[in-house]
């Protein structure tokens, strides 16, 4: 059940993510208005998946959705002019919980269709997969 709406406005090359929670939760993420590339990476540790990524477009005219499992983190870069994503938690927000990955971690090698982002302050100081705080794996 989804209990919180989130909607953001981003414009052309920025890239937001790689974000998670410590605490499980999931996303359901489709677009508005405009194009975005949108990327999931498993980060539970001791999962058989750990660190791999899935990517996709997702845009106004597809009407694709991703669906981010709990002990993923999510990522998008906005690929038209402006882009208004909504996504839809499992949990409400909680800044003590919040998480964030590199976006540009080597490990992951994610190829983001514009090579010259903007990313936050946030995001760019964001910890590698290696060293990052990181949900444990339940199967």
């Amino acid at each position: 059940m989804f209990v919180q709406d989130n909607l953001a406005s981003s414009v052309r090359g920025a890239l937001r993510g790689l974000h998670y929670r410590l605490s499980p939760q999931a996303k359901l993420v489709l677009v508005l208005h405009g194009e975005i590339y949108d990327v999931a990476v498993d980060v539970r540790r001791g999962s058989p998946s750990f660190g791999q990524w899935f990517g996709t477009e997702l845009s106004a005219a597809n009407r694709r959705q991703l669906y981010i499992p709990a002990g993923f983190a999510h990522g998008y870069q906005a690929i038209s002019e402006r882009a208004d994503v909504l996504y839809k938690l499992t949990t409400p927000f909680d800044p003590a919980d919040d998480r964030a990955l590199r976006w540009d971690d080597p490990t992951l090698a994610i190829p983001w269709p514009l090579t010259t982002p903007l990313v936050s302050a946030r995001d760019a100081a964001a910890p590698l997969l290696a060293d990052a705080e990181l949900p444990a794996f339940s199967p």
